[in-house]
């Protein structure tokens, strides 16, 4: 794309030694840390639980965070032709449709970033991201669950509580209920729960075909914009995908009764959901919203409980690392999940270019990312207490802010849309920052290791 500017030449980068990665988990994260191990010289065998790896899932967002690391992967180009590149974001009164702010994103934001942001279907990334890895020459295992790793966290993996099967490094990408972030945190002496967030969301895709003869249901269709609409415990995010086929929708809202922190791979945090009952908590939204809402196919609705993580005491342990939703799972209010995962993967990629010291490269890695992506869960947070504001004088002063905001006068409470977050987040380029500050880095985690070892008793696996 025009917008793309790359001032880290990596054409010339490639890995100090060749490794054999051993990768848990094929969704995006373990995909495209895979994508980019090899084509940097590595070894990659991914280990995926799942018999067939298919397309599901719904929109995500891929902001110039992540996607000038998919074009440092080569991946950038074809990904885009599956995309949507949205031009501006509406936020919007939910009981009326006005619109509060108008936020110019790209060609702007590219130009700004260098990098541009779009939205796509998560299982055309998915599939995109999967036949490259394959190319590129990564060993895709699927029905290879990892059940434990070695005790003394050396590259070892246990696989359907039999086999093992050894590498020089092992990157857990196992998701939300990582087995292996288990382990980790025990070794901490920690217990990694998860915490209900008192709220779910709908995700729901309506097809072309339901919304043709409604002209203003179409309009949405037609034009890569995104809709904000917010209002009191939730708000809305739509646009479109699949080349303007579908529209994409998420309903986000309080939902008090969920729960549920148990963790086991048995308890779905997706299931399907009740069409009456989401039009029953959207009952007092707009005339449009209900128009939306009567048409999401019947049996096609997916409800995710919202949970979240505390801080973890660590994410590497030995030659064991986590990264993505295993280690920073992200609430959705600033759609920067999918991103910040790919970020983690940039940074180890990089990483490896300047060492083959995996316990070295590990503890860069955590310093580089860990305090980004934790800062990044709290401001999704904070934004969604921005959001769900019951009608009233805070409302009102927030909704006043917003407008101000879009005539360029103070911050905009809606993250998204707020020119400092949008510098924090999206101009990084935390590859270049690993490769440009590398030494410094390597002192700075080597300290911060021998302290960890000292209060703890433990050596960490620091070569001299």
């Amino acid at each position: 794309m025009d917008t793309l500017v790359d001032t880290l030449p990596f054409s010339d980068r490639h890995a100090v030694s060749r490794l054999h990665v051993i990768v848990v988990g094929a969704g995006i994260a373990g995909l495209v840390l895979g994508l980019g191990l090899c084509k940097f010289g590595h070894e990659v065998t991914i280990l995926e639980q799942v018999r067939e790896i298919a397309e599901t899932g719904a929109g995500i967002q891929i902001a110039p965070n992540a996607s000038r690391i998919l074009n440092r992967f080569d991946i950038l180009e074809e990904v885009i032709k599956y995309a949507n590149v949205i031009e501006r974001n509406s936020i919007r009164r939910y009981a009326n449709d006005d619109e509060l702010g108008s936020v110019p994103i790209m060609p702007a934001v590219g130009k700004e970033y260098g990098a541009p942001l779009f939205v796509i279907h998560r299982g055309d990334l998915q599939r995109v991201l999967l036949d490259a890895a394959k190319l590129r020459g990564c060993r895709i295992l699927t029905s290879h669950r990892v059940t434990r790793i070695d005790e003394s966290f050396s590259a070892h993996v246990q696989v359907n509580d039999s086999e093992w099967l050894e590498g020089d490094l092992v990157i857990a990408a196992d998701g939300i209920k990582s087995a292996i972030r288990s382990q980790i945190s025990a070794a901490d002496n920690y217990e990694s729960r998860a915490i209900p967030t008192g709220d779910a969301a709908y995700r729901c895709l309506i097809p072309r075909e339901t919304m043709t003869q409604d002209q203003q249901a179409m309009e949405l269709l037609q034009h890569n914009v995104a809709q904000k609409w917010i209002g009191p415990d939730g708000h809305i995010m739509a646009y479109p995908v699949k080349s303007n086929q579908a529209y994409n929708v998420v309903f986000l809202h309080l939902a008090e009764d969920e729960t549920s922190t148990q963790e086991g791979k048995e308890t779905p945090w997706t299931t399907t959901g009740d069409k009456k009952e989401m039009m029953s908590f959207y009952k007092s939204w707009s005339p449009l919203i209900q128009k939306l809402l009567s048409y999401v196919p019947e049996g096609e609705i997916k409800k995710w409980t919202l949970n979240s993580h505390p801080p973890l005491p660590s994410w590497v342990k030995g030659r064991i690392g986590l990264i993505g939703d295993a280690c920073h799972p992200m609430l959705p209010y600033v759609a920067q999940g999918a991103a910040n995962a790919i970020e983690d993967a940039g940074v180890i990629v990089a990483a490896l270019t300047c060492t083959d010291n995996v316990e070295v490269a590990l503890q860069v890695y955590e310093l580089v990312r860990k305090d980004r992506a934790e800062k990044v869960q709290a401001s999704a947070v904070r934004n969604r207490e921005n959001l769900h504001l019951q009608d009233g004088p805070q409302q009102e002063k927030r909704d006043e802010a917003i407008r101000s905001a879009n005539r360029g006068e103070g911050q905009n409470p809606d993250l998204l849309a707020d020119k400092e977050w949008q510098n924090f987040m999206w101009g990084v380029d935390v590859m270049r920052d690993t490769i440009e500050q590398w030494d410094e880095l390597v002192v700075k985690a080597k300290e911060e290791d021998n302290s960890r070892a000292a209060n703890a008793g433990t050596y960490l696996g620091w070569q001299s």
